[in-house]
């Protein structure tokens, strides 16, 4: 196949390998990077393209592989593989590697909120964030299980209000 054949043929797909790409990685950016790649691929490897084979299943084979390479990479890029000696990271709890002194000070802001609640909310929230399910705070405090979750909910929500310069 000659040179301007094979590059018509790229064009014409071009709209087809978008969509397929939109739905290899659901975002517009991505989608377009990986259509960029695919054609730059394809037209580096014009000369292993079989002329009277099918086109659009050779191109389309490309962007799959390269999405699944690049799916791969960003993998093998956020695994942590500890080789110290004696697994010293390995053992480490999962707060010391996210413990800083912004944290600290975030917690103590969320803490000081949370204590200048009105107690009838305040104590079922704490409850319910120490692990207690909500029919067992209900039974303990002596209140309707919709009361306990109504305040659990409430103070969420309060909480969230207050503290919303505080998310990341």
């Amino acid at each position: 196949m000659d040179t301007a054949k094979f590059r018509r043929e790229l064009l014409e797909v071009q709209s087809e390998l978008q969509r397929f790409a939109y739905k290899l990685t659901a975002d517009r950016e991505e989608a377009n990077d990986l259509l960029q790649e695919t054609s730059l691929k394809a037209l580096d490897n014009m000369d292993k393209y079989m002329p009277d084979t099918n086109f659009k299943g050779w191109v389309y084979t490309i962007m799959r592989n390269i999405f699944i390479n690049n799916y791969r990479k960003v993998v093998r890029d956020q695994t942590f593989v500890d080789r110290t000696d004696n697994l010293y990271h390995m053992n480490q709890s999962q707060e010391f590697d996210t413990y800083t002194t912004e944290n600290n000070y975030d917690t103590k802001e969320i803490y000081r909120v949370v204590n200048a609640l009105p107690k009838e909310y305040r104590v079922p929230f704490m409850m319910h964030l120490s692990g207690f399910k909500y029919r067992e705070i209900a039974e303990r405090l002596g209140l309707p299980l919709g009361t306990v979750k109504s305040r659990i909910f409430f103070t969420r929500q309060h909480l969230q209000e207050l503290l919303k310069d505080y998310r990341k």
